[in-house]
């Protein structure tokens, strides 16, 4: 079997794959929490762990994947205070529209869905347990993780657990033992959602919700945990501590983590007005336009999103999409995606960037063939494009769909024709057939002279 291999975040080493069980692959990834639309800083880790999701499903039999829904958390209370809605409306509407924004970026559906208010038995047979082992006590109608009680708190993050809790400046509160005491369950008002439990009416933490669930539905250690770097702390290092110090062992084998989103070279933030959710941005690309950004970067290195980088991607895509339908009259060879120089490069720690180059090679190739290499090439491109989610539509509805006479700008109409003249000058005439395809198909008349090229709407 191929060799795959992808950097351990608790190591800090590329390592290879070695499932505790090559019968059955288990993955959990991190999911929302549904009280928002959800911004294309989360869709990366959705698309990152799609591809690690294809991947995994060339190589085993069976493969588990399960990715969360947090429908309980302060957010949500919040939000659905200030729509005057019960919680459940609101957990159901940004659940639904989660689950649309999601289809539209290729990502195929977990196998698992688990809720976080339909697990909270589970929570608090895993608080019980911690409270048993002396790893967390009850304290005001709180129960608190003490974090002193696990030696090798920290070690996922690496942070050290004295450094951590000579440098807390919060305000404690008087039931912690520690500063750096996390919650495992809260006091719910009468007004709030809540649980029965003995610890009184409340509601779990939230980063109990992840161990609880991981252990309820797919055992009690799972080969790969995967989610955004923000998460690395607290809530993935709050995981392993509840998990390692409630049922023992060490539950997870590899932790994977997908670097941040910048937005025009800045972070995201509310603050900046920067923060661009997948629905808006679904308004003005496809789908595969954003899925394609999203790869177009080693998903461990920070990935500067703009309006370049989408152009760009549109750009790519529309080159290959035409070199499909310069041959839509030959039927492609029958192309495995495990015998392509793409899925070679996924091997390795999910490197897209060198995938996407195959990418390229294969449509070259394609777009220089003979009668009888076409249907191979043709057939290498369609399998490397279906391991990657990409490519998958019928290339005149591409230009059809993707296209808009009146969504285009001049100013966009301008970016696309210096993106062609770039194109021809590198001698890549099937991108700049592509863009000038684009933009007839949006109603873009060009007329190319010595002086240049000039455009109108037809």
């Amino acid at each position: 079997m191929a060799e795959l291999r992808f950097t351990n975040t608790l190591t800090g080493q590329k390592e290879v794959f070695e499932p505790r069980d090559p019968n059955r692959i288990t993955l959990y990834v991190c999911g929302p929490t549904v009280y928002n639309l959800a911004h294309i800083g989360n869709a990366r880790p959705v698309v990152t762990f799609d591809m690690l999701y294809r991947v995994l499903r060339a190589l085993y039999p069976t493969v588990v994947y399960a990715r969360n829904i947090t429908d309980i958390d302060d957010k949500i209370i919040a939000a659905a205070r200030e729509r005057n809605e019960g919680i459940d409306a609101v957990t159901k509407e940004f659940t639904d529209k989660y689950r649309e924004d999601m289809a539209q970026l290729n990502a195929l559906s977990p196998d698992l869905e688990p809720r976080a208010t339909e697990n909270i038995k589970p929570m608090c047979d895993l608080i019980t347990q911690l409270i048993a082992r002396g790893h967390a006590y009850a304290a005001e109608g709180h129960v608190l993780f003490d974090v002193t009680s696990m030696p090798s708190y920290g070690a996922l993050s690496g942070r050290n657990l004295e450094d951590m809790l000579a440098g807390a400046r919060v305000e404690v509160a008087d039931y912690k033992r520690s500063p750096g005491d996390f919650v495992l369950w809260k006091p719910s008002a009468e007004d709030e959602p809540g649980w029965d439990s003995p610890w009184g009416w409340g509601r779990p933490g939230w980063h109990l919700e992840c161990s609880a669930m991981i252990r309820a539905h797919l055992g009690d250690a799972i080969d790969i945990h995967g989610g955004g770097r923000d998460l690395i702390f607290p809530h993935h290092e709050n995981e392993r501590a509840q998990s390692c110090c409630g049922y023992g062992g060490d539950f997870v084998r590899y932790w994977l983590h997908n670097a941040y989103v910048d937005m025009d070279g800045e972070k995201m933030s509310k603050s900046l007005g920067n923060v661009r959710t997948v629905r808006d941005l679904l308004g003005l690309y496809p789908g595969e336009v954003l899925r394609f950004a999203l790869l177009s970067t080693h998903y461990r290195s920070p990935l500067n999103f703009s309006g370049e980088v989408l152009d760009n991607a549109k750009l790519t895509l529309n080159s290959f999409y035409q070199a499909l339908r310069n041959t839509s009259d030959i039927c492609p060879e029958d192309v495995r995606p495990e015998d392509t120089l793409a899925f070679t490069a996924l091997l390795d720690d999910l490197n897209t960037p060198k995938a996407i180059a195959a990418l390229h090679a294969s449509c070259k190739a394609l777009n220089k063939a003979d009668a009888k290499t076409a249907a191979t090439c043709k057939g290498e491109l369609l399998a490397m494009g279906r391991l990657m989610g990409l490519l998958g539509s019928d290339p005149e509805q591409w230009f059809t769909e993707s296209s808009s006479s009146a969504a285009l700008t001049p100013e966009d109409i301008e970016q696309r024709l210096a993106a062609r003249l770039e194109a021809r000058a590198r001698k890549d005439f099937a991108a700049a057939d592509a863009v000038r395809d684009e933009l007839q198909a949006a109603g873009i008349e060009l007329e190319d002279s010595p002086k240049g090229t000039t455009w109108r709407r037809s």
